[in-house]
């Protein structure tokens, strides 16, 4: 027992005496607590919707307040709103916002739906989806299904008891059967294949860890065999050396995710209805940024152990779960949204399905590559400084 006691009071004592393993060890699974138990969300809540309220009676505002105080749905444009907000009144206004993603759903509302249903007509309503995304979708299409449906029986409900009023004792409509019915299209992916939807994901995510982690052990395994010196002896910059590194783990990274996605073309009939040009120019901007990110780990790290395991950590979770690849992050507590903005996968993800699954042109995701071009030009800057500070 007492050898025991020694030989754990040695272990305490080495642990003390390494900060960083203590903190990997208290520090981690209370990370990854929070991030599974917020981010693993299945809830789909704050989906942005267009009305096209074509009827503009009291029964049409009625189905969208239905929306809108379901708790699920936020009306974000619409044609008898706000005259300041976007107005969906055609089938190119609602096309270019579901390119430029700024709503999931369109209501249509047909004319004549409120004369119908106090006759006790019944009426589609058609509702409009945006289908890059087929888990959400299929949830969004049961959440407008109830809600049309409870709103129908509700019209049924008021027909049935106008009736004998109108047209005598005798006269009744089923209250039973709801008179307004739901009209479901569904945009990018008709069939709501689980392969459109995960494949662009992996396509990021398996980018984005083969180049982090490739560039995250360069320049530790320089460091690890002694040529770190001989490097800092020849007539080299630390821009120079940098950009030296990232040149062919690039061209690699590149080929790599090239063949990838034309092999999920071959495999899993993933589309490409865009342009190839824009879709390496989005491809290069992320694998640049991501090869950067993986040299500023490089030169935090001392061994390769270490720059394996921060490379993971950096790259691993927030592509898996802080991208939108699997969880909506509408649906994520307000810290990790805003922690989202410092994934790269989360524009590299919008700008490849807007791409392959929408042919959408840059206009629609121009705002993402300028955040990949920014976070690219930030990492590799951050691991130009750090490595000039150690080249002297």
């Amino acid at each position: 027992m007492r050898k025991i006691a020694a030989v754990a009071r040695k272990e305490f004592r080495q642990i003390a005496r390494d900060p960083r393993t203590l903190m990997t060890l208290l520090f981690v699974p209370l990370f990854v607590l929070l991030l599974y138990g917020y981010a693993l969300n299945f809830d789909i809540r704050h989906i942005r919707l267009a009305v096209d309220d074509r009827d503009r009676t009291p029964e049409s505002r009625s189905l969208v307040a239905a929306f809108v105080n379901s708790g699920y749905f936020d009306l974000v444009a619409a044609v008898d709103a706000d005259p300041k907000k976007a107005v969906v009144s055609d089938r190119p206004a609602a096309t270019e916002l579901m390119d430029r993603n700024d709503v999931r759903a369109v209501l249509v509302v047909p004319n004549g739906l409120g004369r119908d249903v106090r006759v006790g007509h019944r009426v589609d309503v058609q509702v409009l989806l945006n289908g890059d995304n087929s888990n959400t979708a299929t949830t969004v299409m049961a959440y407008a299904t109830t809600i049309i449906r409870t709103e129908g029986l509700r019209y049924a409900a008021r027909a049935a008891a106008a009736a004998p009023a109108a047209n005598g004792p005798g006269a009744s409509i089923r209250v039973a059967t709801p008179l307004v019915t739901v009209e479901p299209r569904v945009w990018y992916n008709p069939q709501l294949r689980s392969a459109l939807f995960l494949v662009p994901g992996l396509i990021a995510y398996i980018a984005m860890i083969s180049a982090v982690i490739s560039t995250a052990l360069s320049i530790v395994r320089e460091k690890e065999r002694g040529t770190m010196e001989q490097v800092r002896m020849a007539p080299l910059g630390a821009t120079s050396f940098v950009v030296g590194k990232v040149v062919p783990y690039f061209a690699i990274s590149l080929l790599s995710a090239v063949g990838v996605i034309v092999v999920s073309m071959i495999l899993f009939d993933l589309p490409m209805r865009g342009s190839w040009l824009l879709l390496l120019a989005a491809l290069s901007l992320f694998l640049v940024g991501a090869l950067g990110l993986g040299l500023l780990i490089s030169s935090v790290a001392e061994t390769q152990q270490v720059a394996f395991q921060l490379a993971l950590l950096a790259s691993f979770l927030p592509t898996l779960m802080l991208s939108g690849f699997i969880f909506p992050i509408s649906s994520m507590p307000r810290v990790l949204q805003v922690i989202t903005y410092a994934v790269p996968a989360r524009y590299f993800l919008i700008a490849l399905r807007s791409i392959v699954l929408k042919g959408a042109g840059v206009a629609a995701y121009a705002l993402e590559l300028g955040a990949l071009t920014t976070f690219a030009i930030l990492v590799l800057t951050l691991a130009s400084v750090r490595l000039r500070r150690q080249w002297t």
